[in-house]
């Protein structure tokens, strides 16, 4: 997977690319023990600072999505408390689907919306059921 910055975006950068590792992550383009990049690397690779790859590292490591080892740099680690992560998702969850009810999508949509993404993360395609 090529990581790379929208520099366009009004996204930080270090979210950017914490939430293209995650995605990497969920669609097994990093699997666990995978090394990333050393953050030098990283940055002259994708035209950043050190210290932003350096932030969204940490920030991944906060999450549990990482660990940083002094001698191996950053490895994908999985080991996320799953009640933590599932209450975190409910926390992002509950803006995203208050803006789809403001936006008058039904909950027909949203599920649908929900089982193709779901089947893109895990098979790689969506399903394409109407």
């Amino acid at each position: 997977m090529i990581l790379k910055i929208d520099f366009n975006s009004d996204e930080a950068f270090y979210l950017q690319l914490c939430n293209q590792i995650i995605l990497g992550i969920a669609t097994e383009a990093f699997c666990e023990g995978d090394p990333l990049p050393s953050v030098r690397t990283l940055a002259d690779q994708i035209g950043i600072n050190m210290h932003t790859v350096n932030k969204a590292y940490s920030l991944l490591k906060q999450e549990g999505f990482v660990k940083l080892d002094r001698r191996k740099g950053a490895v994908i680690s999985l080991d996320v408390d799953k009640l933590r992560a599932v209450e975190e998702m409910r926390q992002d969850l509950s803006v995203v689907l208050a803006r789809g009810i403001c936006r008058n999508i039904s909950r027909e949509e949203v599920h649908q919306l929900v089982d193709q993404l779901y089947d893109l993360f895990l098979n790689g395609s969506p399903d394409q059921r109407e």
